[in-house]
């Protein structure tokens, strides 16, 4: 709501409390003071009527009852009774006049005199013949005071109006420069915070001076805040000299890799070995040695960062490893590892090799038989001359097809038969869903491939845009029946692709009912390497309601800040900063930081990759909102029985 609607409400809602109090109060005093004059005159009608009864010289029934009928028939009273001494009624007449209609009911049910009888004994000299009771009638009173009501609510109808106008008038007058503060408020509360041009209006140009401080200082803020999680982040997962990834935690990236059912599911991954560190450190020098290692990894990162989505790790002091995940051709990655060693060797030359070994990986292999293959490669580079680079063939996957043409038919025939989502639980803190991710599979020879087998023939053939589109009906689809929220995962190259964001607009509108439920998510490294691409998608699809997030964040947490005005919903946390948690303090720390700074610009965090249950209580002390991985999903099936 506006801040003129509130302000207009505000005004609104303060004529009707006072107007409607005082009418209340006005009406209120006037039935108290009614019926205060109705009691007294019944105990003065009373007190008359039997002192004349009591001084009558004829005091038989017969005598009694006419004056007492002579005194009913003025027509002021409901009820006249004369009763002995154990209330029994003697002499009694009551009303059986209609009520006067012109006071509607409700108002006589609303008002509802409560007026007690009026009461004087009747004697004959020292003898108590009985007790008179006397009720007046109310009709006169009731109508009396609905005048005066409709005469006061007319006034207060009259007086609202006319405080409306000026109120219309004033609002008027300050609307102008009050929208240019009230779109600063809803950006900041929205956490964008902009710097809004000063008004001439006094108070106001205070607040907008106010405003535009207190944006500025949280943007400040928020970077600090950001720069700092990022600084320990490093510190706690990364190499002091060189910047690479530790063996830990480039080991828990390749784990998740491994064990998660997405495009990240498959890639290229590369040992290099830099030997006789010892000699060179003895011939040139303890920081030469420290400088080549740190050329090593900056190399290292320059082809991940080409790749897209890359990870440099040292395993010890002279092993480090490359993982490309996604869609890599490798004849490119030998190529760019072969000329960066060579280079690099040819300048320490002769003490320096860098023997390496290639070889790929794909969801379900075992990390154990994968770095164990690798490192039996890396061994047989060392024995040859020169710098080698040894494929890891064991590492390899069989093939289903063996030409692009039988690929390219099998896919599409798959795609047309219909796309299969998987389903992994992300719960929030109190055990309920949040979403369920769902990778794509395909229907390929009979069985139904994860992506770690068809994406990379996705890829190769540019299919991306129609497998796109099919995961998006495939997900609306299911919402539609199941009424279930679904995060699916868009491709890299079909979000740059605007043939992809416009079918994916056409059908959110088509079911409007079903956007609030879907959930997309992109790689980090969408945001690292194609802002302005993710920013409009990000645009495109936020009139529709859907949530909009990033997974495998890590690195761009930093950059966290200069997305806030996306509109993202939702960030999750790489598994290298979450497995583990419950028993490194120092990443608690920086979990605890990246959580706070989510929550201040409104985004959820959720830590991807849990495979050990007492992690899913720490992350949700830390301030987390959601979790998912293996331990989740474990626990999920747990819960429903399975």
């Amino acid at each position: 709501m506006s801040l003129i609607k509130q302000l207009w409400l505000a005004i609104i809602v303060i004529l009707l409390i006072a107007l409607g109090g005082s009418l209340l109060v006005a009406v209120t005093g006037s039935r108290a003071y009614i019926e205060q004059e109705l009691e007294i005159k019944n105990t003065d009608n009373a007190n008359v009527l039997a002192q004349a009864i009591s001084n009558a010289p004829n005091q038989d029934l017969v005598g009694i009852e006419l004056m007492i009928s002579a005194q009913f028939d003025t027509g002021y009273y409901r009820k006249l009774q004369l009763v002995d001494g154990e209330g029994r009624p003697i002499i009694q007449r009551v009303s059986e006049v209609a009520e006067d209609h012109s006071v509607p009911g409700w108002f006589r049910q609303l008002i509802s005199f409560d007026v007690p009888s009026g009461t004087a004994a009747v004697q004959d000299g020292w003898t108590l013949l009985g007790t008179l009771e006397v009720d007046s009638t109310h009709a006169f009173a009731y109508q009396s005071l609905w005048q005066s009501t409709l005469r006061m609510a007319g006034w207060f109808v009259a007086a609202g109006a006319l405080s409306l106008l000026i109120a219309y008038m004033l609002v008027r007058h300050i609307s102008r420069p009050l929208k240019t503060v009230t779109r600063q408020a809803h950006d900041i509360g929205e956490r964008r915070f902009t710097i809004a041009p000063l008004p001439r209006t006094l108070e106001l140009r205070e607040v907008s001076e106010a405003m535009n401080r207190l944006s500025e200082s949280v943007r400040e803020m928020l970077e600090r805040e950001s720069e700092q999680i990022d600084r320990l982040r490093r510190q706690l997962l990364h190499d002091a000299i060189t910047g690479a990834l530790t063996r830990d935690a480039f080991i828990d990236r390749l784990s998740y890799s491994l064990e998660q059912d997405g495009e990240s599911s498959y890639g290229i991954i590369a040992l290099i070995r830099a030997t006789d560190l010892a000699a060179l450190n003895e011939r040139r020098g303890h920081l030469h040695t420290n400088a080549v290692l740190s050329d090593l990894c900056q190399r290292l990162t320059a082809i991940a960062d080409a790749h897209g989505e890359g990870y440099v790790g040292r395993l010890n002091g002279s092993d480090f490893a490359l993982l490309l995940c996604g869609n890599v051709d490798e004849a490119w990655a030998r190529e760019r590892l072969s000329d960066n060693l060579s280079a690099l060797a040819e300048q320490n030359s002769p003490v320096l090799r860098l023997p390496a070994a290639l070889g790929t990986y794909h969801h379900g292999q075992s990390r154990t038989t994968l770095m164990s293959a690798l490192d039996g490669a890396l061994s047989m580079a060392e024995t040859r001359p020169g710098q080698a680079i040894e494929t890891c063939r064991h590492a390899e996957q069989a093939a289903l097809y063996h030409s692009r043409a039988e690929w390219r038919s099998a896919l599409v025939e798959a795609m047309e038969h219909g796309v299969l989502l998987g389903q992994y639980p992300v719960l929030d803190r109190q055990g309920s869903l949040l979403h369920h991710e769902a990778p794509a599979r395909l229907n390929i020879k009979g069985e139904w491939r994860q992506a770690g087998t068809f994406m990379p023939w996705i890829a190769r053939l540019r299919l991306h845009d129609s497998l796109d589109i099919r995961v998006i009906d495939t997900a609306l689809e299911t919402i539609h029946h199941h009424r279930q929220p679904l995060g699916i995962n868009l491709s890299h190259a079909a979000i740059t692709q605007p043939n992809v964001v416009i079918a994916l607009q056409q059908r959110l509108s088509a079911r409007p009912d079903s956007a609030p439920f879907l959930w997309i998510e992109v790689p980090e490294s969408i945001a690292r390497a194609d802002l302005e691409s993710f920013r409009y998608l990000c645009q495109s699809l936020a009139p529709f309601g859907c949530h909009l997030g990033m997974e495998h964040v890590g690195a761009a947490f930093r950059q966290l800040g200069d997305l806030r005005d996306l509109g993202l919903s939702y960030i999750k946390i790489d598994a290298t900063l979450c497995r583990g948690v419950s028993h490194r303090p120092e990443q608690q720390t920086i979990l605890r930081g990246m959580a706070t700074l989510c929550h201040s610009l409104a985004i959820k965090a959720i830590a991807e990759g849990i495979d050990e249950d007492e992690d899913i209580e720490t992350l949700f002390e830390l301030g987390l909102d959601g979790v998912t991985g293996p331990a989740v999903s474990a626990r999920a099936d747990v819960a429903s029985g399975r």
